[in-house]
């Protein structure tokens, strides 16, 4: 009976220290990207608009050079 709970806590302790982050395993933050800025999301809806051919390339250097400016 006493292995069992030795056996027990060892394996809780394992658990949270994983979730923790000390022994590498995954916690809440890790495996997450930053939000994309807005001009981020407002170039990849250029080059979107663009691959789609709705604004032609001298529209979509225009607003490129703007966003990155």
């Amino acid at each position: 009976m006493f292995l069992l709970l030795l056996l027990a806590g060892v394996a809780v302790t394992v658990f949270v220290l994983s979730r923790s982050g000390i022994l590498g395993g995954t916690s809440p933050e890790r495996g997450v990207e930053p939000a994309p800025t807005p001009v981020d999301d407002a170039l990849d809806i250029v080059r979107r608009r663009y691959a789609a051919g709705e604004i032609t390339r001298d529209e979509y250097e225009a607003l490129r050079h703007d966003l990155e400016t």
